[in-house]
């Protein structure tokens, strides 16, 4: 079956796009926020197959110094086929001009990022609104 793709937020069904993201173990996203999220976003990549979602990300930049690929995942169904593979690197083309390209990843995910020249920064820190369950996912230390 053919692949669509797409950046265009028409039609993209949010109730959807959060089930994806809970299925992939990226916890829940509430649509609303997704929408949000996404119309925030300078770029985004929308898989369908079969007019069904099976992978999206995105990424926030500041069209100079940074791009941060965020909320990359795939129908587990669909993992295996090369699709996350294809979001990241359709996400860092759009972002090959700006000085750096940042994202964090799912602890255990670094060698894949790491084929696209991800390296691990020594010096990244964040503030989570939940910081226990941050600990938790092993996201912090």
């Amino acid at each position: 079956m053919a692949l669509a793709w797409t950046d265009s937020l028409n039609n993209i069904d949010w109730a959807e796009l959060s089930a994806l993201y809970q299925a992939a173990g990226m916890g829940l996203k509430q649509p609303d926020d997704l929408a949000t999220a996404f119309a925030n976003s300078r770029y985004r990549c929308f898989v369908f197959e079969a007019g069904q979602l099976i992978g999206a990300g995105r990424a926030l930049a500041d069209g100079v110094d940074c791009s941060y690929l965020c909320d990359i995942a795939v129908r587990p169904a669909d993992q295996g086929r090369g699709l996350g593979r294809q979001i990241v690197g359709r996400l860092v083309d759009c972002s090959r001009q700006y000085r750096k390209i940042i994202l964090y990843a799912v602890p255990g995910k670094e060698d894949f990022y790491g084929q696209f020249g991800f390296r691990r920064m020594s010096t990244a820190m964040a503030i989570f609104e939940n910081p226990a369950d941050a600990e938790a996912r092993g996201l912090l230390r």
